[in-house]
Parts: structure tokens; sequence; C-alpha cells
């Protein structure tokens, strides 16, 4: 009786979750205000663009003012939510280059985990496939979805994108290492990769939403960024195997859809010391990175 009347109570909170949702998440909309600069070149995507690639480098190498380059990515960043933002201001996105970043979590449906899971796609699923899908190892995932629905709610409420103070630095935020990090021992068991399936929702939605982003802006880039060098795709076949699956998935939307893909599984001169984690650089890799993603995107 008690489990019946608490699912019941979950599935009642789930669904108002779902109808209260908004694509676009606090974490977005609070860099949106940044579109007041009309920038020409925007970086979108998730952590691994949130804290490493340098708006205002990148600015300087194309010869442009400050301001001419910004940077929206956020934690768990999807496309979904850029098309959202598109929505808001399609003026600033209509002449602006869109480079966006994809990484496992956006696009593995095996992961499940809380601070890895896109939420937009989690609403678009029935109540009864989340708590099918979540339920009961993940429920900390969908508690993360309820909050972050109302977060969303109230950000829209609020007019965080359109009215906010834009935050410091252009949207970089910077990351140091941790000296007593626990690096994990191979990336093929690394969470991001855990159930590895690239025949579920998140490929349909989040592709689907970067087919959508081409038509509205002037040129979507979409980038594979680098893991830590001390760790070898020839020594890895399974990791060497979901990669290349990914960028396949990426390449073939690409083609079909009309955006370019940038693949860069490493980048001269960035070192292991460069990086505060497997996947995430310290600020001392920032201008490497930069420089060499803004080499790319030239080409």
């Amino acid at each position: 009786m008690t489990a019946a009347v608490w699912l019941a109570g979950l599935a009642g909170l789930l669904a108002v979750s779902n109808r209260v949702h908004n694509d676009v998440p606090m974490a977005l909309a609070i860099k949106l205000p940044l579109l007041k600069l009309r920038p020409e070149l925007i970086f979108a995507g998730d952590s691994r663009t949130h804290y490493q690639v340098d708006p205002s480098l990148a600015a300087e190498l194309m010869g442009k003012p400050q301001g001419a380059v910004i940077n929206i990515a956020y934690e768990a960043g999807e496309p979904l939510a850029v098309r959202a933002a598109i929505d808001l201001a399609p003026d600033r996105f209509g002449d602006a280059h869109v480079v966006i970043n994809l990484t496992p979590p956006i696009l593995n449906d095996g992961l499940r985990t809380a601070g890895s899971n896109p939420q937009d796609v989690t609403a678009r699923m029935s109540v009864a496939d989340q708590i099918a899908t979540f339920l009961p190892l993940r429920l900390g995932t969908l508690i993360r979805f309820i909050r972050e629905a109302f977060s969303s709610r109230l950000a829209a409420e609020q007019h965080v994108a359109e009215f906010g103070q834009p935050p410091a630095d252009l949207g970089l935020v910077r990351l140091t290492t941790n000296p007593n990090y626990k690096w994990p021992s191979d990336i093929s068991s690394h969470a991001f990769y855990a159930g590895w399936d690239l025949s579920g929702p998140k490929v349909k939605y989040e592709i689907g939403a970067l087919c959508d982003i081409v038509k509205r802006v002037r040129k979507l880039t979409v980038v594979s960024p680098p893991w830590a060098p001390r760790y070898d795709r020839a020594a890895d076949p399974a990791w060497r195997r979901m990669d290349s699956e990914q960028v396949a998935v990426i390449d073939a939307a690409g083609r079909r859809c009309g955006f370019d893909v940038v693949n860069i599984p490493s980048v001269p001169g960035l070192t292991q010391t460069h990086f505060s984690d497997e996947s995430h650089l310290n600020a001392s890799g920032i201008p490497i990175y930069t420089r060499y993603l803004m080499t790319q995107l030239n080409r």
C-alpha cells in the first residue's frame, strides 16, 4: 500500500514536471544575455565547451572585437536546449556560426545518471516510460528532472534569458586540477559508456534538433572533443569501437542535414598536465585547445 501511494505521488510530480518543463534550463538561460552582444560565433554544448573554450581568445584570433564570440555551453548541455534558445532570439542566432560539442552522455541511452542525463529528452518521455526507465536504481535522475523542470519554468517566467546580467568572461568557466583525483583505469568502462546504446530517443531527439538548427543559423559545426592523452584507443578496442560509432552517427547526420563535423581525438601540444580529469581541461589547457579548435573551424 505504501509503495503504491509513493509511486502514485511520484507519477503525479512527474506529470506536473512534464507540463511545466521548459527546454531552456536555468543554466543556459543565465548565459543567454550574452546574445545582446550580437556575436558572430557562438560556442554551445556541454561541460567540455563550458570549461575549455575561451571566447575572448577566439575573437582575438578572428581579428574581431570582444563580444564577437560567446560561450553559452553548460553542464550536460544538449542540442534540444540550443534549438529552444534560438526560438527566444532567432535574429541573434540567424547570422551566427554556431559550434556545438557532442559527447557520449548526450547520445548514449544506456547512461541514466542524474548529473549527465539530458533533461529535454526526459521531458519528451511519458510518465510511464520515465518510471520504467529510471526506477528503481536511478531515482535520483527523476528527482533532478523534477527539480530542473521547475527551475526552467522559473527562468522563463522571470525572463532570465532576456533581462539577466551577462556572465563574466563571456561564459567561460575555468577548472583547476585536483591533485587527489582518482583517474579511471580505462575509458571503455567509464560511466559515460554504460549500457552503450545509440538507437534510443537521445539520438532521435538530439540529432533531430541539430538538423533543425542547421536551417536557422548561418552555419552549424558539431565537435567531438578529445579525452586525456593518458588513455590510448589502440589499447582499448571497446572504447575505440564505441567512439567510432558515435562519430559515425554524427557524420551521417551531418551529411544528411548539412552541418560540418569536427572530430578531435587529440590536440598537438595538449598533454596530460593540461587535464583536470579524463575529459575536462584545466585552465592551462584552454588556450591550446581554443587555438587548435579555431584552426579546425577555419579549414
